[in-house]
């Protein structure tokens, strides 16, 4: 894997060159461009308005439109003097508690690792320090001619790097939103039964439950059109909630939520059952069994726990 940046991340005066990776894979379905009734592929270029010839991507350069009209053009190497170090440098400024960042503010995730196995010993002692303290760094960097605001935590045996959104990025839903409605007063029978369809629909967060099922879809939908077959549209969206019907809704979504709860909680495998799972349900069973440091075993190590529990 080919890093996306590198430079140095300080901490006082501690400074270790890191590589930044993308942490994320792209599982989207990507498609081309054609012509409809025809195998004619659309494809894009970067052509001169003015001649309708393509232009080579080293003779593109940075224009600013000007209130009257006019640009101001700027090159590549004159946006790269104007932060001089910050395309290079990843300095922590502060230290915060990680649940006082609100989620809205979470942008892209990405590995901070050592650029050389000699830099392994101070990148592990800032690791099990931040790891130890449970708060996370904020830090900006320049990256690709962009300054961005981040947060460097512990991970699994891994710094993570959190590009932030600023806070002037983020809009005011007061002002965005001119048709916004006022908060209704909530009735008391209501809220109650809206409390208790959450704790009914309440569950341990668990990221390997969840996948891209749309995707899913589109792959097979592929795969039905090259066999020349068709596929089972998906369920429509159910129609909105009357508010009169409110409260039935509510009701008959706590139960709903209950049962779903109940039938989901199955039974442990026995022992002869445990070969047939997959490592991910090993831990989730582990997990669920309170197995002490089930998250650093194998898939051996895993079996092994829990035909003893």
């Amino acid at each position: 894997m080919r890093p996306v940046w590198s430079g140095s991340l300080s901490l006082g005066l501690v400074t270790v060159p890191v590589r930044l990776y993308s942490a994320v894979e792209d599982h989207t379905v990507h498609f081309r461009q054609f012509q409809r009734g025809t195998e004619d592929r659309i494809r894009y270029r970067r052509v001169n308005e003015r001649t309708g010839k393509e232009v080579d991507f080293d003779d593109i350069v940075k224009g600013y439109e000007l209130d009257n009209g006019e640009y101001v053009v700027v090159e590549p190497g004159e946006l790269d003097e104007i932060a001089p170090g910050r395309s290079k440098s990843l300095d922590i400024e502060s230290f915060v508690e990680l649940d006082a960042v609100d989620p809205m503010f979470f942008d892209k995730t990405y590995w901070l690792a050592p650029a050389k196995d000699e830099f392994e010993r101070p990148y592990a002692l800032l690791l099990e320090a931040m790891r130890s303290s449970g708060k996370a760094g904020i830090a900006k960097f320049v990256m690709r001619g962009r300054e961005y605001l981040s947060l460097v935590r512990s991970g699994d045996g891994v710094m993570v790097l959190n590009t932030l959104h600023f806070a002037a990025d983020l809009r005011d839903p007061a002002a965005e939103l001119p048709d916004l409605p006022g908060r209704p007063k909530a009735r008391g029978k209501e809220l109650d039964m809206a409390a208790d369809l959450i704790d009914a629909m309440s569950d341990d967060w668990r990221p390997e439950d969840y996948r891209d099922t749309y995707t899913d879809r589109v792959r097979k939908l592929i795969k039905a059109k090259k066999k020349g077959e068709t596929i089972t549209p998906a369920t429509e969206v159910g129609e909105p909630t009357k508010v009169v019907d409110l409260f039935e809704a509510l009701s008959k979504s706590v139960e709903s939520g209950k049962a779903k709860k109940k039938s989901g909680a199955k039974k442990p495998p026995g022992k002869k059952d445990l070969s047939s799972l997959s490592k991910a349900d090993l831990e989730k069973l582990a997990r669920e069994r309170d197995i002490k440091g089930r998250s650093k075993m194998t898939r051996a190590g895993l079996e092994k726990a829990l035909k003893a529990s």
